[in-house]
């Protein structure tokens, strides 16, 4: 089956299980940025999950055609869908597929595409720690509000593996940001860094000027 075969056949799925009512209320919610079918989580996660066993995962080959198909769709569901797909296939992938990482970042971005990838992103840079921190960097001189928010919440999940002084420095550069998203980014990833050094979060709020829904975020379990 070729990734246009596959990706029509999923669409042709996700088609005829979607609901138009709650296509409405979905894309209400989403600021009617995207086209839905009308697929709560646990109906497109197990329609996937279907077409995987029954078709077989694209490999590494076939797998960055497959995603873009899906992202070129205007429905949501397919966007979930090729991601899915993708992260099925992510530890088999060589050192260069950050670089179609930051292509889907930056395809169709809202933070819950975005937020997805991102765990791509840090399960990748786990694998490829020499990646890190030259990709960030130039993710955050690119300016990109999306591609800066991974770099600072790319670590939500290493616990005492973060590396906190490229955290602490990339919250301090975004700082005087306006965007909602960078400033909830940050505090999401300073209070996700608390669960492991409460100390060092704690320390590195009252130095520094933040925005308060930063600060307030970063200190919530702390202020428990």
């Amino acid at each position: 089956m070729t990734p246009a075969e596959y990706y029509q056949l999923a669409r042709d799925r996700f088609r005829e299980k979607g609901n138009p009512e709650i296509a409405q209320m979905q894309m209400k919610y989403m600021r009617d940025q995207f086209e839905f079918f009308g697929l709560k989580m646990p109906q497109w996660m197990a329609l996937a999950r279907e077409i995987h066993r029954q078709h077989g995962v694209p490999d590494s080959n076939e797998i960055k055609e497959l995603a873009r198909f899906c992202f070129n769709d205007e429905h949501r569901e397919m966007h979930y869908f090729a991601l899915e797909t993708v992260q099925k296939v992510l530890k088999q992938q060589t050192p260069d597929f950050i670089d179609f990482l930051e292509e889907l970042i930056l395809t169709r971005s809202w933070w819950d595409t975005v937020d997805w990838i991102n765990k791509l992103v840090g399960i990748h840079f786990l694998r490829y720690p020499e990646l890190a921190k030259p990709v960030t960097e130039r993710w955050m001189d690119s300016g990109n509000m999306w591609l800066q928010r991974v770099c600072m919440i790319f670590q939500l999940a290493y616990k005492d593996k973060t590396d906190a002084d490229l955290l602490f420095e990339y919250v301090r550069r975004l700082a005087g940001s306006k965007e909602f998203f960078l400033q909830k980014g940050a505090g999401w990833a300073l209070r996700q860094y608390s669960r492991s050094n409460p100390e060092a979060v704690r320390q590195f709020v009252e130095g520094h000027r933040l925005a308060p829904l930063t600060r307030r975020e970063a200190l919530r379990l702390m202020d428990k």
